[in-house]
């Protein structure tokens, strides 16, 4: 039946089993005088996961913005970083997402080195569904459908 596991999930998010991946390769002008990738690059790599997301699921920002006349401007951003990356290194932007509310997507992501496969950095970023003003928008209904 459903029980109590029924009534947590309904107060919980409900995460997408779906992991997208996109690769990226750090570029010289990425990096610090360390030679490390510079902290601020991940959440740009976090961007980019997060579209690949969106995209491989015929989704894209653009449409949402343009069919939907619906922004999702990030409200909250977090990163743990774990072992550096550095110039030339290929990276996967390994994400996947969750429906916070109906006006709330959190994604998640993990910064992956391709070469031996170790985790780099680890984060999420909320985003608020809003209108075109900036206003409270439910997500369209083929969204929260995924979710569901």
């Amino acid at each position: 039946g459903g029980g109590a596991g029924t009534a947590g999930r309904a107060l919980g998010p409900t995460v997408s089993g779906h992991v997208s991946e996109a690769a990226v390769r750090v570029r010289y002008a990425e990096t610090d005088q360390m030679g490390f990738a510079y902290y601020a690059n991940y959440l740009a790599w976090f961007e980019v996961g997060r579209c690949e997301w969106l995209r491989s699921l015929g989704w894209s920002y653009r449409d949402l913005e343009v069919r939907d006349a619906l922004m999702l401007p990030v409200i909250e951003a977090h990163c743990e970083y774990r072992q550096p990356a550095r110039y030339d290194d290929e990276l996967l932007i390994r994400s996947r997402a969750e429906l916070a509310s109906p006006v709330r997507i959190r994604f998640r992501y993990e910064v992956v080195r391709a070469g031996d496969g170790a985790v780099l950095a680890s984060g999420h970023t909320v985003h608020a569904s809003t209108n075109l003003a900036g206003r409270p928008k439910r997500l369209p209904a083929p969204i929260r459908a995924f979710f569901a």
